[in-house]
């Protein structure tokens, strides 16, 4: 019996990991109705990463009423699993750019606190250890916002609460951590980070990140100095804080405040799914792997979701094949490292509107996907 693991991250905008491993399954099925096809939930710490281990886990989804990046009441959900005691949170459900339209987009004023108002829900409902992925965030704050709402006091010079937003790690003075939830002592932090970013510089949070946030040139740099500020006040009361420490300056400075105040490890997001959700077993007893996303390019080859899978799958010497929504520039450098072979999934000319509806993209991964599987079964066959 054949066996094919399939392991595809979302195409966003179009189809869940979920649906679209089940379309490349329905796909297969048509062709090989006797193949044992095993759809595994993938994500890479970015979007898609709790409805993946979620139900990739068995786990169940939380909601709550949080903060958004400007301060508005919004719901938010988060994953529990293994069983009960381990948090599985995206950071954009609470301070997501799409979370807020394109005129109001301030990253001096957008807030994590969201985020920590979700920890702080999780840590009440018995968890104590924390996947989290922090891709896709509206912010620049240096996870100042989420620690207030963990009941760290941020304070200025006057020992009030220092403001919501980058400006915020500007106006920093003191720290106080006697009112911090009790309950973080006990906790482990594991961070889906696939950037290298320090917290300030040139290559630093506010000069890469700031303008796809809102910030123009000048308000980038100067929320350069703000957290340049804000770093050299952590250190005085935590002298281990390393701003330029590899991932600092992810979403926003998240990284930092992770690392410096709550103990976190920054690790590559498609690690923690691996090992999290088993897939690794699942490929080893496999005859042939099937992954991929909505683009595959350069970014992929750099350590994306598709590219984590063939790493594995050649530990055990599997076939890789990767279905993509569309192709970009680099997506060959992908074959180097161990896609095997990249097929688009568009069937005929159309606009991008149109790829991008989901019944589209569903009919044409699934119709990609019997295709692929009729040479291959003809391949066996002669």
């Amino acid at each position: 019996m054949l066996k094919v693991a399939v392991a595809i991250d979302s195409f966003k905008g179009s189809m869940s990991s979920t649906e679209a491993g089940e379309a490349a399954k329905d796909g297969i099925l048509r062709v090989w109705d006797d193949a044992d096809v095993t759809v595994c939930p993938l994500a890479d710490g970015g979007e898609g990463t709790v409805d993946a281990l979620t139900r990739g886990m068995r786990g169940e989804f939380c909601k709550v009423k949080v903060f958004d990046p400007l301060g508005r009441r919004i719901t938010a959900e988060y994953g529990i699993v293994d069983p009960g005691r381990t948090a599985v949170i995206e950071m954009s459900a609470a301070a997501g750019l799409t979370l807020i339209g394109m005129e109001e987009r301030d990253p001096a004023l957008t807030t994590t606190y969201g985020v920590g108002e979700i920890i702080k829900d999780a840590l009440a409902k018995g968890c104590r250890n924390f996947i989290i992925g922090i891709g896709g965030s509206a912010t620049n704050d240096g996870g100042i916002g989420m620690l207030q709402a963990l009941g760290f006091g941020m304070l200025d010079e006057r020992g009030k609460s220092v403001p919501y937003g980058a400006k915020g790690a500007g106006c920093l003075c003191s720290i106080k951590s006697e009112e911090a939830a009790v309950e973080l002592k006990d906790s482990v932090f594991r961070i889906a980070c696939d950037v290298k970013n320090p917290l300030c510089g040139e290559n630093g949070a506010s000069l890469i990140y700031g303008p796809q946030k809102g910030a123009d040139p000048e308000k980038a740099s100067q929320m350069d100095a703000w957290l340049g500020h804000y770093a050299a006040m952590v250190k005085r009361y935590h002298p281990e804080a390393d701003p330029d420490y590899p991932g600092s300056g992810a979403a926003g400075g998240m990284g930092f405040a992770f690392r410096t105040f709550l103990g976190g490890t920054l690790e590559p997001g498609i690690d923690i799914v691996i090992e999290e959700t088993g897939i690794e077993e699942i490929i080893k007893a496999a005859d042939i792997v099937i992954t991929g996303e909505g683009r595959i390019d350069r970014q992929t080859a750099m350590g994306k979701a598709p590219v984590g899978i063939a790493r594995i799958a050649k530990k055990y010497n599997k076939p890789v094949i990767a279905l993509a929504g569309g192709l970009g520039e680099g997506a060959e450098e992908c074959i180097a490292k161990g896609v095997d072979a990249i097929f688009p999934i568009v069937r005929q000319p159309v606009s991008l509107e149109e790829a991008m509806e989901p019944k589209n993209a569903i009919k044409n991964l699934s119709d990609t996907a019997e295709q692929l599987f009729r040479a291959l079964k003809t391949g066996c066959e002669m």
